[in-house]
């Protein structure tokens, strides 16, 4: 019944998604909803390194740079299609992250969270002042809109399905990695790295993996971010886009991909809707998260799924006790 349920409220959930350009009422509910679908892509690569192998990492901005101005780069300046530079966002991103991951998945904690910060303003001050690449402070603009033969994605509806379908493809792989063994290692480091360590799984190398994917995804996510906006700088991509992403994540529920998808429409949506608060909504926005994630450290999603084990149990519980309280009342009024 649990499945039936979960299958049909999967197959509503997509064709909503799918129904959306119909349901809205402007271009920029459409925007949103394109900048809901690359935020996901950046908080499922980070559920790889967070949630599913259990290091703090932020260093998704950067992977998201790299991958922006990559796939720009190639668009812009050297007239290459989109497709090109979205193998070579989620390439240069990936072996960024395979570079990077030799030093900092060395280190344990803080100090792995801080590596991975430095890296962030690394790529961003790289961003500044490699101007012959880079464009320097001023960025790149004209970036073309993806295109399959004829067909060209350069409405907010039409690109929405080009997100949708990289969402998608990101959950059904964020899925796949969650039940193979390589997953189930991840989660081992997660619980304990020793313990690990001592079952025989390779923690550097498992680490390894989920790094490297966390930086595709953000590689794909830039990718896709360029065209949307038609326009890159290097503040685009400071400090406050990881801190979005890894909110995000924990509010959600770190380690569940429905969490990741929970989480990251609450955080793009929520200021929206408490924009009518003016110059206090920040404060409101901020104070509700910082609440959400000291009372509710697993997050919505496993908030829920706690809530449903406890019900399980009561229920099991009556169901054990029932045929006892029933024997000991026929005990009683037997002669």
């Amino acid at each position: 019944m649990a499945r039936t349920w979960r299958i049909t409220l999967a197959a509503a959930g997509l064709i909503l998604v799918l129904s959306l350009p119909a349901l809205v009422e402007s271009s920029y509910q459409l925007r949103l909803a394109n900048v809901i679908g690359i935020y996901l892509l950046l908080v499922l690569g980070l559920n790889f390194i967070l949630g599913y192998a259990g290091q703090l990492s932020f260093a998704q901005v950067g992977f998201f740079g790299i991958g922006s101005y990559a796939a720009a780069i190639l668009t812009t300046d050297h007239g290459l299609s989109f497709w090109i530079g979205l193998l070579a966002a989620a390439a240069v991103s990936g072996l960024s992250a395979l570079l990077i991951g030799i030093p900092t998945l060395k280190l344990r904690g803080h100090y792995f969270a801080f590596g991975t910060f430095a890296f962030g303003e690394v790529v961003r001050l790289l961003a500044v002042n490699w101007d012959t690449l880079t464009h320097g402070a001023s960025g790149l603009s004209g970036i073309p809109a993806p295109a399959i033969g004829g067909f060209r994605f350069d409405t907010d509806a039409s690109f929405y399905y080009l997100v949708v379908f990289f969402a998608l493809l990101g959950i059904a792989v964020s899925a796949r990695v969650e039940r193979s063994k390589i997953g189930r290692a991840m989660f081992a480091i997660r619980e304990s790295e020793l313990a690990a360590e001592a079952m025989g799984i390779r923690t550097r190398q498992s680490k390894q993996t989920a790094f490297t994917l966390s930086a595709v995804f953000a590689g794909i996510a830039g990718a896709l971010y360029a065209p949307l906006n038609t326009v890159i700088s290097p503040d685009v991509f400071s400090f406050d886009v990881s801190v979005v992403v890894l909110v995000s994540l924990l509010l959600g529920g770190s380690g569940i991909i429905t969490g990741a998808v929970l989480g990251t429409v609450l955080i793009v949506l929520l200021p929206e809707w408490l924009r009518f608060l003016d110059q206090y909504y920040m404060m409101i926005y901020g104070a509700g998260v910082v609440l959400l994630m000291v009372f509710m450290p697993q997050g919505l999603m496993g908030l829920m799924e706690n809530l449903r084990v406890r019900r399980a149990r009561a229920h099991a519980a009556r169901a054990e006790a029932a045929p006892a309280g029933v024997g000991e009342r026929t005990d009683r009024v037997a002669p």
